[in-house]
Formats: C-alpha cells, sequence, structure tokens
C-alpha cells in the first residue's frame, strides 16, 4: 500500500489512521514462510511538532515445520512497530534510524513485511521442551523412546 504524505508533512497534528490487510497472494514470494492468513495491519501516522512517525501493529498467522522434530503446526503473531519518517536524510544521520518518504510516499507493505520478518525468530519450534528427532534411527522423541546407542 502506497501512501502519499504531503499533507501530513505539511501540516502540524495531522494524522492518518490504518487499518488494511496484505492479502496472502502477495505473500507466496516470501521464501521460508507459509502464511495462512493475511497480514492485518493496524496503526496511525502522525505529524507532532513537526516530526512524522509511523506506528503500527501486525498480526497473521504461519504454517512451520518444527525445526526439531519437522512437525508442522500453526502459529499465530502479533508485533508493533514504531517508525520516524523524513523526506530525506541529513549528511549526518544514520540512514536506519529513520524511513525516508521518497516523494514524500512510503510503501506500508514493503515496511510491514520488512520489520516483521526481521522479528520472527530464528529457530522455529513446535514448542520449548521438543526433543526432536533421533539422529540414528530419525523416531521423533517426542512420542516414543528408541533404543539406539547414542555414543
Amino acid at each position: 500500500m502506497i501512501i502519499n504524505l504531503r499533507n501530513i508533512f505539511e501540516i502540524e497534528n495531522e494524522k492518518r489512521d490504518l487499518h488494511y490487510s496484505i492479502p496472502i497472494d502477495e505473500l507466496m514470494e516470501i521464501r521460508g514462510y507459509e502464511f495462512k492468513s493475511p497480514i492485518e495491519v493496524d496503526g496511525v501516522i502522525k505529524n507532532l511538532s513537526g516530526i512524522v512517525t509511523l506506528q503500527f501493529s501486525v498480526e497473521f498467522t504461519l504454517k512451520i515445520l518444527c525445526d526439531r522434530c519437522i512437525k508442522e503446526f500453526f502459529r499465530d503473531y502479533f508485533y508493533e512497530f514504531e517508525h520516524i519518517i523524513v523526506k530525506r536524510l541529513n549528511t549526518d544521520g544514520d540512514e536506519y534510524d529513520y524511513i525516508v518518504a521518497d516523494g514524500e510516499s512510503i510503501n506500508l507493505n514493503e515496511i510491514a513485511i520488512s520489520d516483521l520478518l526481521l522479528q520472527l525468530p530464528m529457530k522455529m519450534l513446535c514448542n520449548e521442551q521438543c526433543k526432536g528427532l533421533c539422529y540414528v534411527c530419525g523416531c521423533d522423541l517426542n512420542e516414543c523412546v528408541c533404543s539406539c546407542s547414542k555414543e
């Protein structure tokens, strides 16, 4: 979703509420993740005393394979994010601290997807106590006890 911020940059105390979904078909190109629901985005862009901020939350469901036992499971996620938006960077500014509104517009889908991908855990587990698979016979150690030598 491309959002033009001209009015928000020019008018103090201006704000724009956000509520929309990023459909699953737009998420199919993201490698390594299978989204089972659209990404619900809720938030606000506002200009307070000349500082434009973006505050938003994302909510979605992923279909995941456990990294230890390779069982398939579903998990719901909810994250909140906040950014400062600027028209351009000063030469002394750190480009990673701000979102630059190229032509006074931002692509909120790109921002939301980037933020949530960076927030997701590196290791996806069905539960914290998952024992995984036996490295000898491959049985699921959560469901059975094997007699393989562990040496």
